[in-house]
Order: C-alpha cells, then structure tokens, then sequence
C-alpha cells in the first residue's frame, strides 16, 4: 500500500516507544501471564450497576441524569463469558432514548484506562488543574463542568481490558484482547452488548477516541457497521492513525513534525519578530515544509552548499533553533532532542504531550529530557480524583486494583492488523483506509479531527496528510472536518480551550444527528 510505504506516520510518531499514553513511568514489573491471572486480583463473574442520580447546570439549564457504574460480560464465540468490561455511563433522565445521541468515549495507550477523558473532558464533572502549570498535591478539587456534553448526548465510557477495573474471564488472558485487532473485537463486543442491554439499537451514535483511542475509533466504526450498527459521527482527538517504523534515510517525519516545532516555538517566544497570528504563521510553515525544506531532505548529501545554507536559516527561523544546531543536525531534527534544545538557555525542557509544560532536568547539556512534564505534572490530579470521585459519589465499589495504564500490554500489543482494504494482515497498524471504507459504505457518517497546535505525540500536520490520503469520493470530502485548539494531546487540560471544542462540537452533533 503506497501510503504505508510512505512511512510519514510511523517514522513521524515515533510512539511505539512510547505508545502506553500516560504510561511512561509506570513499570509492572511482570510478565504477561502472571499480569492476567485474575486468582491473584479475581473480575467479578457477573454483570453488576451502580446508579446515583444527579443533576449539572450547562448553558443556564439544569440537567438532571442518571450515572451507572458496572461492568458489561462479553463472550467468546461459544458464548463463554470472556471478560468484565468495566464502564461508567451518564445518561439524560428526560425524553425518549431511541432518539438521544449516545457516545462511547475511550483513551489510547494501548494500555489506557478511560479516566483521563472521563475526568478531565466531558463528564458532567472534572478535575481542576493548574495546568500548564504542574498541579498542587491534594487536596484536589472536582468541579461540576459546565461544558459538559451531556446536553447533547448520553455519555459511556469504556476501560479496554487489562486497563481501569476491566479483566479477562474465565479461560482468558491478555493476549485474546491485546492486540489492534483482538481490541476492536473486544471493544465491539462490550458496545453492542451495552446497546443491547439498555435498548439503544435505535438511538444516533458516536465514538469518540483520544490517541491510540482514534486507531481504535477507526477500524470500530468500519467493524461496528459491517455487524449491522450504522454510526452517525466519529470525533478523532489528537490522532495516529499508522504505525510505521522509523528507517533511517526516509524524512518525511520531519517535515510533519516542523508545524509542531514551529507552534511550541512560537508559543515560547523563540520566534524573531513573533507573529500575532498563530494560525496564519502555521499556515506560511505548512506550505514552507512540504515545499522547499521537503524538497531539501529529499536531496540527502547532495544537497547544494547555497541551498543547505538557505534552508538551515529559513529552518531556524520557524523553530528557534540556531542555524548552527541545524545544521549539526543535517537539517533533521528529532522531537525529544527539540524538547531539550529550544529552551536550553533557561535549563528547561517541553513537555510531550503538551509542550506547553516545562520541566527541569540535573543538568542542561543532555541530549533528551529526563521526563515528560506534561505527564507528571497532571496524573496525580486525575488519579485521585478519579477514586475519590468513583468511591463517594458514584457508589462504586470493588476489591480490584484500579489501573490508570497497565504496562503489560502495550509490552505484549500485537500490531498486526486486517485492515479493510488488504488482502493479509500488515504487520503495523494502519487505519486510515478502514475509517474510509466505512465512510463510503456509510455516505451519511461524519468524521471530526481535533487537534492540539503543541502536540508533541501526535502532530496535527501528520494527521492532515493521513486524512488527506483516504481517496475519499468527492461527494464524501465535506464528511470530514478539521478543528485546532491552543492546547496539546489532552486539549481539554487548557480550560479556554475545552470551551471552545464544547461549542464546536454542538454544532457537529446537531448535523451528524438531527432532532426528526
């Protein structure tokens, strides 16, 4: 497949190091099979629900809901209990369920729990933080979250299993969910079986995924749909939708990283004579990138001494490097080494998932930060929270251990994946035709990407040339939307930010499912 040859994604993204989203200093410590023996840290047998009553004030008007914690069974083909999913769902108390809209909401990783959507996005409560700041220790403080969704849709989210209170059953083990493929299985299962049980079958629906979640979100919606359950809307937030392999001597990574560069350094004040307008002057590197410096890196070691000059100033000027590190650096600049180098002379360091954090190492002449301030600087928030948040005012309560990430699995995710339109698995995941095929089977399906300008996960330019390569119709282009927010990977940690995608997407759920 041309756009997997490519390999502007995966050598782009660089996550396979570093896929476990929120999991980098995280260790378990064992191997698969020890991880998933439910004897030592037993799944309950049996479906259970927890349901509090509760009410939010969202655009002026109170809306009172109904919150369900409990868990979902999903079955083998010999209908053998295989896991308990675990799921917290908030639905509207008023009107006929068949029309309301319903979201299944999920982070990435692979290894992820869904807390950090659950806590800090759409919820009719959040978690207060200082972001870009690192957040205070406790006590911390959930506030109800006036730019809730639930105004217009019913929320569920969903924990993969071996991530949050989800566990295998019975005969299973990691490895029957573990792998792009045994995932959207396993998710599709838990969906379907979530419908089915609360009588949804006819109610508009959405998914809505945040990083590895949008490679989920991609491949469920075309798998959903072949069983039978049509969609109305896809929200894609802070994408990957291929996952390559970095081989040397192939550049496109760096050309779709360069906008990225460009915002963090804009964001910083390293760009001389900063533009007003952060929108125009991505723009003006966008054009720049896949032109002239595209053309550059593709000329390798023969590229002329007058243009490598040219292009190494022009490149200085978009990211607030020197001329002379460029230059060292053969014009290629990878992402960890620009989080070390641009602030270097204040002996700070960019966050990765947000670059707006910074952070401080031992010492200023390393070549890569130490940690990930945009991580550490939150997940204590969102961890406490969520517990106190589960225990007290859901009600909910188990013997297991709550896994906000689980290392093992992304340490034993299969990558392999049947995509739509192949012939035999490829060996990495690449998505992007799935997310066609079923917007061409489904002409009404909507699809929106949300993106972070200070993403350093998964930048914003990549996931437009992933879009832009779908060979969609003509008549199915207007199907896609695009949006952009000051913000990083998680964009709702900038509170301005979250206001501004709430009143972006009510216009998208009113188009992807109007009221009949």
């Amino acid at each position: 497949m041309h756009h997997l040859k490519s390999l502007l994604l995966g050598s782009a993204l660089a996550l396979l190091p570093l896929a476990a989203i929120h999991a980098e200093d995280h260790a378990a410590g064992k191997d698969a099979k020890t991880a998933t023996d439910h004897h030592e840290n037993p799944a309950p047998p049996t479906e259970n629900a927890t349901r509090t009553q509760h009410s939010v004030s969202i655009g002026g008007r109170t809306i009172k809901y109904t919150a369900t914690a409990g868990t979902l069974i999903i079955r083998d083909d010999k209908n053998q209990p295989q896991a308990s999913v675990f799921y917290v769902a908030y639905t509207v108390d008023t009107g006929k369920p068949e029309k309301r809209p319903v979201t299944f909401l999920y982070n990435g990783g692979p290894g992820s729990s869904s807390m950090w959507l659950h806590m800090g996005s759409f919820a009719p409560v959040r978690i207060e933080t200082a972001s870009p700041a690192a957040t205070a220790p406790p006590p911390y403080h959930l506030v109800p979250n006036s730019d809730s969704l639930l105004d217009k849709t019913d929320l569920v989210f969903i924990d993969a299993v071996g991530a949050g209170y989800s566990r295998p059953l019975g005969k299973a083990t990691g490895k029957d969910f573990w792998g792009v493929d045994q995932d959207i299985s396993a998710f599709s299962r838990a969906i379907q079986r979530y419908v089915s049980l609360n009588q949804r079958w006819n109610s508009p629906k959405f998914l809505y995924g945040e990083s590895y979640g949008t490679t989920r979100s991609a491949a469920l919606v075309d798998a959903l749909q072949d069983q039978g359950m049509a969609f109305n809307g896809v929200i894609l937030m802070s994408s990957i939708l291929n996952y390559g392999i970095r081989i040397p001597g192939y550049d496109e990574s760096y050309v779709g990283y360069l906008p990225t560069y460009a915002a963090a350094a804009w964001y910083h004040g390293k760009i001389p004579n900063k533009p007003a307008d952060l929108k125009a002057f991505l723009e003006q590197v966008r054009a720049w990138a896949q032109g002239p410096y595209a053309a550059a890196l593709a000329q390798g070691q023969n590229l002329p001494d007058a243009q490598l000059d040219a292009v190494a100033q022009q490149l200085a000027a978009y990211t607030g490097l020197s001329v002379q590190y460029v230059k060292e650096a053969n014009l290629r600049v990878d992402p960890s080494r620009f989080r070390k180098e641009l602030l270097r002379d204040q002996r700070l360091t960019l966050g990765r998932y947000d670059s707006r954090f910074t952070g401080t190492d031992p010492d200023a002449a390393g070549e890569t930060p130490d940690y990930d301030a945009s991580d550490s600087g939150i997940s204590g928030a969102f961890v406490s929270a969520f517990h106190d948040y589960v225990d007290k005012q859901l009600n909910y309560h188990t013997e297991l251990d709550y896994r906000p990430t689980f290392d093992e699995i992304i340490k034993n995710w299969d990558w392999k994946h049947k995509a739509a339109d192949e012939r035999r698995p490829l060996p990495l995941a690449y998505v992007a035709g799935d997310l066609a095929h079923a917007m061409r089977t489904n002409p009404n399906l909507k699809v929106l990407s949300v993106n972070g300008y200070y993403d350093f996960a998964t930048p914003f330019f990549i996931t437009e040339y992933d879009l832009a390569h779908m060979n969609l119709d003509p008549s199915l282009r207007g199907n896609l939307q695009f949006l952009y927010y000051p913000s990083g990977h998680m964009i709702y940690l900038n509170t301005d930010a979250l206001k501004q995608l709430k009143t972006d997407l009510a216009p998208f759920y009113d188009h992807a499912a109007p009221q009949r």
